[in-house]
């Protein structure tokens, strides 16, 4: 049993806490038995699982390493946490060739935005989450967490503004002030959604790779957009109702 919080182990988990260091060792961290149960469920590559008996006296798993509960709450991200945390290699995917609906989040740099809406994906049956810009982590420990274990299995995929540009998916953007409402275009052919950041949207070079922009009419006052991961819900399961009619 691991006892001691300045254990090399302990330290090499600790360093994950960082995203820098996550993308350069492929690696992120699980914590909690729902993520860390989804996680090896979906086949993920297990390089360490930590229990603290004191604090989950009942799981077991074979290989899994003995910390003590302090040394289990240094681990964590969690100000309480479950007793249970896993490092797990970063799944590596591409988009599948047939997809026929994908997401793409643009500098959604708030986890729990980004992992919201890798949820709202998995729920609307989307092919693949795409991931643009330069400070996207969806293994941060927020984004895990909001997307209740969607990440370990909806494919991810990063990529440029070109590379979306290429697609050959009708993309829609989401468009404050866009003159045609969302539920108007036609979303049974090939489709991608391309979403913003609430506070600043789209910029121009993303709205010149759309091929039409899509506002969703908001009946209030005082709001003036909506959450990233509710835009792509709304427009996600719009595209599903247009199909369950096809």
């Amino acid at each position: 049993m691991i006892t001691s919080p300045d254990n090399p182990r302990v330290k090499d988990v600790l360093r994950l806490r960082k995203s820098r260091e996550r993308r350069r060792d492929g690696l992120f961290i699980a914590e909690g038995v729902r993520e860390v149960e989804r996680a090896l469920a979906a086949g993920l590559v297990a390089r360490a699982i930590y229990v603290a008996p004191e604090l989950l006296p009942e799981w077991t798993r074979p290989g899994a390493e003995e910390v003590s509960g302090r040394v289990l709450a240094k681990m964590a991200y969690r100000a309480e946490p479950e007793g249970l945390l896993g490092v797990f290699e970063s799944p590596q995917r591409v988009l599948p060739p047939d997809s026929t609906l994908v997401l793409v989040a643009v500098d959604i740099e708030k986890p729990g935005n980004l992992g919201a809406m890798a949820r709202t994906a998995d729920a609307a049956g989307v092919d693949a989450l795409i991931v643009a810009g330069p400070n996207f982590d969806p293994w941060n420990p927020n984004a895990i967490r909001a997307s209740t274990g969607a990440v370990f299995t909806l494919p991810i995929v990063e990529a440029t503004s070109a590379e979306v540009a290429a697609l050959s998916h009708n993309k829609v953007a989401a468009v404050l002030g866009a003159s045609r409402a969302h539920t108007e275009p036609d979303y049974t052919a090939r489709t991608a959604f391309l979403i913003g950041a609430e506070d600043a949207g789209l910029d121009d070079a993303w709205r010149e790779i759309a091929d039409e922009e899509v506002v969703i009419p908001m009946k209030g006052t005082s709001a003036d957009s909506l959450n990233a991961s509710t835009a792509a819900a709304v427009l996600l399961f719009e595209a599903v109702r247009q199909r369950a009619t096809v």
